[in-house]
């Protein structure tokens, strides 16, 4: 697929380095925006998305139609109140919903391809304040993110400390765990088996659809939990009364994987896939900065707020722990909360009211 037009997109001003060594010209960044800016930019709060969604945190979708992937934490009157803030939400660097990735044309006017830059979460976070410093936004009153965001607001608390008065980190870890990387190679392996990828250079031609489907579906079943399936599906058959002793989808459960692996081929690029997910693995926040957590935060000076979920096993509340003891070891102002909920790693996208006390607290 190609970028999509977005309603907000900006041209960077300057050239974009990247931890890789390479520098990316041109760099173009959508975002979508919610509530007013106030006379002396105090009120901006910047919302980082997770692997698999984009900018449309609280508008609809302009591809599938669906309302935003926050809808219900986002508005006016709610938990993030854009009565009272400005929210700001854009697209990383590598994706396909109108920020520069491996879709948009390179120099010679033909997509990148493979010949994107790998990039990192810093990268994405450095793209980011550079939207900021256009915007002349100078400190956040608030960085949020869940899962893939929570690393972004963990990169720009120990990147750019003094950009961010709070910062909140949901369902996140500080560094992708061996685990977390083989299902992201899983994912990877099987779009780059898929015929119809030839070797990222598919634009313009059938995209590899079948293996994008299968990425999604093995990501997704680490986003859920092992009671949340089994309540919702249990071994219950789909449309029939007895097995069909074929390889159809027998189960609900392989009903509901096919339908999510197939939706999500129709928003989403597959190279877009492989340089995320890169991306997430590279991430080690320790690594960055001498091998230990704590100097990570050494310079912050930001409130933090942690929040973990008991049936999240992919950043389960260990993870959280590290981070919220490294912070500790740091003196940072934390406070840190694992809230009860059954669908898993998902939990923060939604309908958890704890979360939603902890969230309008922590923001007062």
């Amino acid at each position: 697929m190609a970028p999509a037009v977005a309603s907000n997109c900006v041209t960077l001003m300057n050239d974009l380095p990247l931890d890789s060594g390479q520098v990316l010209s041109g760099v173009e960044i959508a975002f979508e925006t919610y509530g007013e800016l106030n006379a002396d930019k105090s009120n901006a709060v910047l919302i980082f998305h997770a692997l698999t969604m984009d900018q449309y945190v609280a508008s609809p979708h302009p591809i599938t139609g669906k309302p935003g992937w926050w809808v219900d934490s986002v508005g006016p009157g709610k938990v993030i109140d854009t009565d009272r803030f400005h929210v700001i939400c854009a697209n990383v660097i590598g994706s396909c919903m109108g920020s520069t990735g491996p879709a948009s044309p390179a120099s010679d006017g033909q997509p990148y391809g493979m010949r994107f830059p790998v990039i990192t979460i810093r990268d994405m976070v450095r793209a980011q304040i550079a939207l900021l410093d256009q915007m002349e936004i100078g400190q956040l009153y608030c960085v949020i993110g869940g899962s893939m965001g929570g690393m972004q607001a963990l990169s720009l608390a120990a990147n750019f400390p003094e950009r961010t008065a709070r910062v909140l980190a949901i369902a996140t870890t500080a560094r992708h765990s061996a685990q977390n990387i083989a299902f992201h190679e899983v994912g990877r392996q099987a779009i780059m088996a898929d015929p119809n990828w030839r070797e990222g250079d598919y634009y313009g031609e059938e995209p590899p659809a079948a293996g994008l489907a299968v990425a999604r579906m093995a990501a997704h079943i680490t986003y859920l939990s092992e009671e949340g399936l089994t309540e919702k599906f249990g071994r219950r058959l789909q449309d029939r009364d007895a097995k069909s002793f074929g390889f159809d989808a027998d189960f609900q459960v392989e009903s509901y994987l096919r339908y999510q692996g197939s939706g999500f081929t129709q928003r989403f690029d597959a190279n877009s896939y492989l340089y995320i997910t890169r991306a997430m693995d590279y991430f080690d926040l320790a690594e960055e900065h001498g091998g230990r957590l704590a100097d990570a935060f050494a310079n912050s000076k930001a409130r933090f707020c942690v929040i973990s979920f008991d049936s999240d096993w992919l950043y389960p509340t260990a993870e959280s722990r590290h981070i919220v003891h490294a912070l500790n070891a740091a003196g940072a102002a934390v406070s840190f909360v694992e809230l009860s909920a059954p669908h898993g790693h998902d939990s923060f996208l939604l309908d958890v009211p704890a979360q939603d006390r902890v969230i309008k607290g922590f923001l007062e």
